[in-house]
């Protein structure tokens, strides 16, 4: 999945997703440098960030969307029941991409492999610079005072110093309690 990174952060009833804008056309061509990766639904309580296809990604919004709705804003059950559809699906099966979603209380990762996965130390990343992101923000968790959202974009920053698939054309959606 390359050229994005989404980082996610959630931290005493913060959380904040950061997505960088680069997107990639086979293995050395920026097509466009400030996408939109990250975004809010049901009524600003929900934020959303997709690592793949963009194609992939706006059909996997719009079906998470439906189940929120769908699920009277339980993400939770919204993510299990995109996750089973997604698995099952002929042409959802197809998908190739990663949803992060949180709200105030939870951040977790959908795949098309049926998973739904809820961070132990309430960071998550996903993506091309994946690994670099979730270090930094595992540390800056650590060893510093920002906030969720200044880590999710510090680590994101950081990501984007190394990979050559993540920009520094951040984008950063937060919420709080």
């Amino acid at each position: 999945m390359k050229g994005t990174t989404i980082v996610g952060v959630i931290d005493d009833g913060h959380v904040a997703l950061a997505g960088d804008g680069q997107v990639t056309i086979g293995e050395n061509m920026i097509l466009k440098a400030g996408a939109r990766k990250v975004r809010r639904l049901h009524d600003d309580r929900v934020l959303t960030g997709f690592a793949g296809s963009l194609a992939d990604a706006v059909t996997l919004f719009e079906r998470f969307e439906g189940k929120v709705e769908e699920y009277h804003g339980n993400l939770e059950r919204a993510a299990v029941e995109l996750a089973k559809d997604w698995r099952t699906d002929r042409v959802l099966r197809r998908l190739e991409a990663l949803l992060v979603v949180a709200d105030v209380s939870n951040l977790l990762v959908i795949s098309g492999a049926g998973e739904v996965i809820e961070p132990d130390d309430g960071v998550t990343a996903v993506g091309s610079g994946a690994g670099y992101a979730l270090a930094a923000a595992r540390v800056l968790c650590e060893h510093s005072s920002l906030t969720a959202p200044e880590i999710a974009r510090e680590a994101l920053l950081a990501a984007s110093k190394v990979c050559i698939y993540t920009n520094d054309s951040i984008i950063v959606e937060a919420m709080e309690r």
